[in-house]
């Protein structure tokens, strides 16, 4: 997918444990936070007043990454290249609870969000052809509002884990025509022994290449190249997928289970991009028990990405946990 090769170093899952133990990651108790920026009905830090919204709620960042009046300027010195960029930030709050992470939202809840995802990628891409959409979730992986919401981040030019993708995706369309990550979609179907979660439209595999631990990706089984290029039922099949990781997630170490996760499609340039294939990246950081995580130090900033363990113990790991959250299984 990027061109990197990943260390796999299992035997190192046995050695002792002294460094940092993190605190339970534990989700919010109450579905309504009078502090919360995100609530129904709260001001924002800019004074703006949320609505009273009753399902999705999306709204321009307060505090943008990226602006639509960056003036244009840029420089190719070969020691002090720069370039200016242009773009949009939006968040979008999963729904009115504040308690309810993705992984205990429902199916109808869940396929909503899609939904907002898919209304903000055709409102959006007339302007900007490059958009990533990711959550962060939990204080672990630098969520600074608990309220569950995921960002969406346009712009003007490819990020670079964007760019990579799209020249190893296009090398391998040029070379063997046909598409990349539906050619490995087949592959892991047929092997197993990586698959997570599947249903008729969709796949959840700890990648071959995975570098974080618990590292899953989320592939459709057919053709797509962009997120608002879904029909209806693929929309619901996908929340179906996306419920089951989550609540597996949750459930391996019956917390609430931080990650960072992504979707990366096609740019919107007027192209069909057929070698692009949509697919979505969780990147969880824990690795052992709910207070040990992974850390990318050392070897992995200096030489290249390593992990405790093989995708094939990860993906056994994930798909042997139940489907129903532990909190509706104790209750």
């Amino acid at each position: 997918m990027t061109g990197e090769w990943v260390l796999v170093s299992p035997h190192r899952g046995k050695r002792p444990w002294l460094g940092q133990v993190e605190s339970a990651h534990s989700d919010a108790v109450s579905n309504y936070a009078a502090d919360c920026y995100l609530c129904p009905g709260n001001l924002r830090i800019n004074g703006e007043k949320n609505p009273i919204y009753t399902g999705t709620f999306a709204f321009t960042n307060d505090f943008s990454a990226l602006s639509s009046d960056t003036p244009q300027a840029g420089s190719d010195d070969p020691l002090f290249a720069f370039q200016s960029e242009q773009g949009l930030t939006r968040v979008v709050c999963f729904s009115p609870d504040h308690s309810k992470t993705m992984a205990e939202l429902n199916h109808q809840q869940i396929e909503a969000v899609i939904n907002c995802w898919i209304d903000e990628c055709r409102s959006i891409s007339s302007t900007y052809p490059w958009i990533a959409m990711f959550e962060n979730k939990g204080t672990l992986m630098g969520c600074s509002m608990p309220h569950p919401h995921s960002q969406i981040w346009a712009q003007k030019h490819a990020p670079t884990i964007h760019d990579r993708e799209a020249v190893q995706q296009t090398n391998y369309y040029q070379t063997r025509g046909s598409a990349l990550l539906l050619d490995y979609c087949e592959r892991e179907v047929t092997a197993g022994e990586r698959v997570v979660v599947a249903n008729s439209d969709w796949l959840v595999v700890v990648p071959y290449w995975a570098a974080w631990p618990y590292e899953t990706l989320v592939l459709p089984r057919f053709p797509v190249s962009r997120l608002d290029e879904l029909t209806p039922t693929q929309t619901i099949s996908l929340a179906d997928v996306m419920s089951q990781i989550t609540v597996r997630y949750d459930n391996l170490f019956q917390c609430s289970f931080p990650y960072s996760m992504g979707w990366h499609g096609a740019p919107y340039d007027g192209n069909s991009h057929r070698e692009w294939q949509l697919h979505a990246h969780y990147y969880p950081p824990l690795i052992r028990s709910s207070s040990i995580r992974k850390f990318m130090v050392g070897y992995e900033m200096l030489a290249e990405p390593q992990r405790d363990m093989t995708p094939e113990q990860a993906a056994q790991s994930l798909r042997n946990l139940p489907a129903v959250h532990y909190k509706q299984a104790s209750a």
